[in-house]
């Protein structure tokens, strides 16, 4: 059993127990907005990626903006989303393992769902869990378009694997995951562009080897929050899949946009509150947060209202603020808001999502409180 949520409807920002998994609801609010109507704009589906969230309430949110389904990285993930009401999940990745295979073959029972193959052991394992439950899997196959982690070659090599899918009665062939995922955080536009470009003729060679054996893609998905508008404006993707833009985190706010400067089409909607708990330095003060509250993958958060305080130094429980450029200094008790480098595994240290609304106002109160129903759910 989780713990109890770290606060109740109502409270002040500054009666929150810490470290806590803070959303600005009001900024979240419009990131989900936004995202719909750019991809409506683009003519192109959105299925925004769970595993940022690994939550149901906000999977729900999206497809009342109209998201066809959501995507998720793991099979458990994807029991917890369609156990709370989703019915259109994507596991964007490849399954291995009987019971990975059965689990998710069980899931197709109760919800629309899809995963990734990208070798031929992969389709006969999945076409057996299919029989054994009685259901038609949908198959994307997996290319590598320029990430070098799964996926099949791209053009004939990916093509032999849409007929050994579409040659087995219990599988369907959807069409093409060509996401790439290192492209998503390359600093200017530029080379964003430059990397989806190879990525598209990795998709077009493989459209082109499909159409050799009459097999068209109903579905070419991928995209993240760094580069969709570029997949989206290709004329090749058709889904796009991004996750972080929901909350934005410091490393994402390190891309730039075309004019140069920070990348802010979306806002920053999530943050860790925590507490200053010693100032016996005169350059430092230290906070109750370290690496089993804040992913520190992709660097150290940033901190919010205390300009020149950098976040360094973190063990499991501290984080040292070193304040040598800092006039506005911390004192013991007070809580700051701090920017998470990389939203997704910071989400999962955390129980609890509390949804405050007035931040940046005299008088911000919690006003929703949601699980993170698919912490841990990693298998």
């Amino acid at each position: 059993m989780p713990p109890p949520p770290p606060a109740v409807v109502g409270a002040a920002l500054c009666d929150i127990d810490t470290p806590a998994l803070i959303v600005d609801l009001d900024a979240f609010e419009r990131n989900l907005v936004r995202m719909a109507q750019r991809s409506g704009e683009l003519g192109v589906r959105l299925r925004p990626h769970a595993k940022t969230h690994k939550s149901p309430v906000i999977a729900l949110k999206q497809i009342a903006l109209g998201a066809v389904g959501v995507c998720c990285q793991k099979v458990s993930e994807a029991e917890v989303l369609v156990a709370g009401g989703v019915g259109d999940v994507l596991v964007s990745n490849e399954v291995v393992g009987r019971a990975k295979l059965d689990r998710l073959a069980g899931l197709a029972r109760e919800a629309k769902g899809a995963l990734c193959i990208d070798n031929s052991v992969l389709v006969q394992e999945t076409a057996a869990a299919a029989a054994r439950a009685g259901v038609r899997l949908d198959v994307l196959v997996e290319i590598d378009v320029g990430g070098r982690r799964c996926g099949a070659a791209p053009g004939e090599a990916a093509a032999e694997l849409a007929r050994a899918i579409n040659g087995e009665a219990h599988l369907r062939f959807a069409g093409l995951q060509a996401y790439h995922g290192s492209a998503q955080h390359k600093r200017s536009v530029a080379e964003r562009r430059a990397a989806i470009g190879e990525a598209a003729f990795c998709v077009q060679a493989t459209i082109e080897s499909l159409a050799r054996s009459g097999l068209a893609c109903e579905t070419i998905g991928g995209a993240g929050t760094g580069t969709f508008e570029i997949e989206a404006g290709s004329g090749l993707w058709n889904e796009v899949q991004p996750g972080s833009y929901v909350f934005m985190d410091a490393d994402y706010a390190r891309n730039l946009g075309a004019d140069g400067r920070p990348f802010d089409a979306f806002e920053h909607a999530l943050f860790v509150l925590v507490t200053v708990i010693s100032a016996s330095g005169t350059d430092r003060a230290v906070v109750d947060a370290g690496h089993k509250a804040i992913a520190n993958d992709s660097g150290f958060p940033d901190i919010i209202g205390h300009a020149g305080a950098t976040y360094q130094r973190p063990s499991d429980e501290h984080g040292v603020l070193d304040l040598t450029r800092c006039n506005d200094r911390p004192r013991v008790g007070d809580k700051l808001r701090l920017i998470p480098g990389h939203c997704d595994p910071t989400v999962n240290l955390h129980d609890w999502y509390i949804g405050v609304r007035g931040l940046g106002t005299r008088d911000p109160r919690v006003a929703e409180i949601w699980p993170v129903a698919a912490r841990g759910a990693v298998f």
